[in-house]
């Protein structure tokens, strides 16, 4: 969905998740494009720092700065940090996890966790990246939603709840932060082949983090408010959103 004015292709960028392989992805992507400075957030660990070695190599200025997403009480001086050094062009919000269905209906804690990272968690990051990107007067805050947040299915009604609380905050704080300087686009990825998805079935309309950094990258031009990956999810979202519960139900996902 277009709005009016094209977001010029960011110089740097803060990855929320730094080894999440759609936040890598995108993060090679605009370095290909031009983009010279990239900061990976996320808990210390060798994958993070090999992360960081890999956006090296293609002639990145990479650092890390501790991030946890269930620890809200950090995440204004983790993020303050980045920001202190420079200003930020754009901000990708894309830590998350799945989730185990079958088992966390039966461990209501398990359940939990997915809901305060993939929700509480993303609330508290979004609102502090939005207000720093809001006093340094521009900018773009990219948000990992998923086409699970247009309606419940039983096979992943946890994730996909969390999800939808996402997707709707991160639409109100776009229309909160409209006229600012700084806009939010939302990006809503159907089943993505990486390592954390190998061992489940394969899905329809299964995408690539790739893809999905290609999407991200087009949305971006066209200062887009929404991306759906791929773009055809749109449409089968919008049938599927409209059809009867009973018949929903019986659908084979």
């Amino acid at each position: 969905m277009p709005v009016k004015d094209a977001l010029a292709l960011p110089q740097s960028l803060l990855v929320l998740g730094g080894t999440s392989e759609i936040g890598l992805a995108t993060a090679r992507r605009l370095i290909a494009r031009g983009a010279r400075t990239v900061w990976l957030a996320g808990r210390p660990s060798p994958a993070l720092e090999q992360a960081a070695e890999s956006l090296r190599t293609l002639g990145a200025d990479t650092r890390t700065v501790d991030f946890d997403a269930l620890d809200p009480a950090s995440h204004e001086t983790a993020l303050g940090k980045v920001f202190a050094e420079d200003a930020v062009d754009l901000v990708l919000l894309a830590f998350g996890v799945l989730g185990d269905q079958a088992h966390d209906e039966r461990a209501p804690l398990r359940a939990v966790h997915v809901a305060q990272t993939n929700y509480t968690g993303a609330v508290s990051a979004g609102l502090v990246a939005a207000s720093a990107l809001q006093a340094q007067g521009h900018g773009a805050l990219v948000v990992l939603s998923a086409t699970a947040a247009e309606r419940a299915r039983r096979v992943d009604f946890i994730y996909g709840s969390s999800k939808a609380g996402l997707d709707t905050f991160a639409q109100g704080l776009g229309d909160a932060l409209y006229g600012t300087g700084v806009r939010v686009m939302v990006v809503r990825p159907g089943f993505v082949r990486t390592k954390a998805t190998a061992d489940r079935p394969r899905e329809p309309f299964a995408t690539t983090p790739a893809a999905v950094a290609t999407a991200i990258e087009l949305g971006l031009r066209r200062g887009a408010e929404t991306v759906w990956v791929p773009g055809v999810l749109r449409l089968v979202t919008a049938a599927l959103r409209h059809a009867p519960r009973a018949l929903f139900r019986r659908l084979p996902f």
